[in-house]
């Protein structure tokens, strides 16, 4: 895939108005991705993504720790210049379930299980809870 056709399928997914906005809101939810991706799965993520989108992911470096679902959402939100929280939850949502799309489900729910709960729905997955016993 190329990434003016990553950027397509954000601009569908997020019903955004221009290119340029979908745009916007892929590298923003990239950047912070990345921070939160590491070892294995953000070398994979780098080699199924086009080029542009690896560079971004590559450039960033690993948080100390992750961030929760939603404060993920609040530092997009912070980033893209004060999105409300519904409109940025919308742009991650957008992004990630593409991002999820392109790189299939294996790798989304190894992602997704190294993250803190509530992540698997910002990628357009179900989070299933564990059985009781």
């Amino acid at each position: 895939m190329r990434w003016n056709e990553l950027v397509q399928q954000v601009h569908a997914s997020g019903q955004y108005a221009t290119d340029a906005e979908a745009e916007r809101v892929l590298r923003t939810v990239l950047t912070v991705l990345g921070t939160h991706t590491n070892g294995d799965e953000r070398r994979e993520l780098v080699r199924l993504l086009p080029v542009e989108a690896a560079v971004i992911l590559a450039r960033q470096t690993p948080a100390a720790h992750s961030l929760t679902a939603p404060e993920f959402v609040d530092t997009v939100a912070a980033r893209l210049g004060g999105l409300t929280a519904p409109a940025a939850r919308w742009g991650v949502s957008s992004v990630l379930g593409v991002v999820a799309d392109c790189v299939g489900d294996d790798l989304t729910r190894r992602i997704t299980a190294g993250l803190p709960r509530g992540y698997a729905l910002l990628f357009g997955r179900a989070e299933l809870a564990p059985a009781a016993a």
